[in-house]
Formats: C-alpha cells, sequence, structure tokens
C-alpha cells in the first residue's frame, strides 16, 4: 500500500481542522453528529459476528472491537475534560496512552455493546450539559500537554464530533473490507 493510499486508510475524513471561528451553524452542526453518534454505531455494530469484530480497517491497525472501546475510552476522558475547563481556570488535563488502553482486558474480553451502551449515557449527559452553556463558558479552556495547545470548550465539542465521525469510518471500512 503506497503513503497515499494508507493515509487515507488512517484519515477516512481527514484530519480535525480547528477554525478561526466557530460560528453557530458549525457548532450545531457538530452537536449534532456528536448527539447521534451511539446510536448510529449502534446500527453500523448490528448483528456483527464475533470474527467480524476483529477486522482491521488497515494493516496493523486496532480491530472493530478495539475501536468502539477505544471511542469510549476517550469520550471519557473528554468529559472529564469539558467539566474541568467548566470548573477550574484553564486546567492542564492528564493525557493517557492509548495504545496501552486499547490492550487491556476490558477491550479484550467485554462485548462492544457494553461500550455503545456507556456512550448513550455519557453523550446524553454531555450533550445536556454542552447546550446549557453561555457564550463565556463555551470559550473556556483546558491545556492538553502533549499536544502543547489550549482547547475550548466550543472546540472541544468539534474535536469529539470528529472524533466519532474518524473511527465510525474505520469501522465501516473494516466492516466493508473484510
Amino acid at each position: 500500500m503506497d503513503k497515499t493510499a494508507l493515509e487515507l486508510k488512517k484519515y477516512p475524513i481527514g484530519k480535525f481542522e480547528r477554525p478561526e471561528t466557530i460560528h453557530n451553524e458549525l457548532f450545531q452542526k457538530w452537536l449534532a453528529s456528536f448527539s447521534s453518534l451511539p446510536e448510529r454505531l449502534e446500527k453500523v455494530l448490528e448483528n456483527i459476528t464475533a470474527d467480524r469484530l476483529l477486522l482491521q480497517y488497515r494493516p496493523d491497525s486496532w480491530t472493530v472491537q478495539q475501536i468502539v472501546h477505544h471511542i469510549a475510552d476517550s469520550h471519557v476522558n473528554g468529559y472529564i475534560r469539558l467539566k474541568w475547563a467548566l470548573t477550574e481556570d484553564n486546567p492542564t488535563i492528564k493525557a493517557y496512552h492509548e495504545k496501552a488502553w486499547s490492550g487491556l482486558a476490558d477491550v479484550r474480553e467485554v462485548d462492544v455493546k457494553v461500550s455503545v451502551e456507556l456512550l448513550k449515557n455519557l453523550h446524553h449527559r454531555w450533550v445536556t450539559l454542552v447546550q446549557s452553556l453561555n457564550t463565556a463558558e463555551l470559550k473556556r479552556t483546558f491545556y492538553h500537554p502533549d499536544n502543547k495547545v489550549h482547547v475550548s470548550v466550543a472546540e472541544q465539542t468539534g474535536l469529539y464530533a470528529w472524533h466519532g465521525e474518524h473511527h465510525l469510518a474505520h469501522i465501516e471500512t473494516a466492516l466493508r473490507e473484510g
């Protein structure tokens, strides 16, 4: 597989691009995507067999099972980061080792439906909270020490909407090509 094809497999919807301005229409698009992700993920995984959970979207990538659990792990971390940003002054968040987490027993042994249910409940709370925020709260930030960037609550909404779409595309690719 050439470098361009590999890059397209790795980033099937492209990389997240930080917009200079987050206008309401864009923010609402992100929120709709984020809000609907758990149900769309559940539909893609409907009636999936154990052997199909082991499919990969590219050589040496995570399996469908690892991706589903990763989305839940990542979004749990994102929700905590959101709450820190809303309750502390530009807190430095704790990064985590995604690859190491993807090899733990809960990822290998727990049914993916558990992570889908977790996402349904988590996204319900997250969307409810974000919809209640005013302009000043949406501008509150946290600092990501690994990426060395300040991230606003509004931008984080877009980042996690992108994250869900990014990995949903990985799962769809693995299932389509597997």
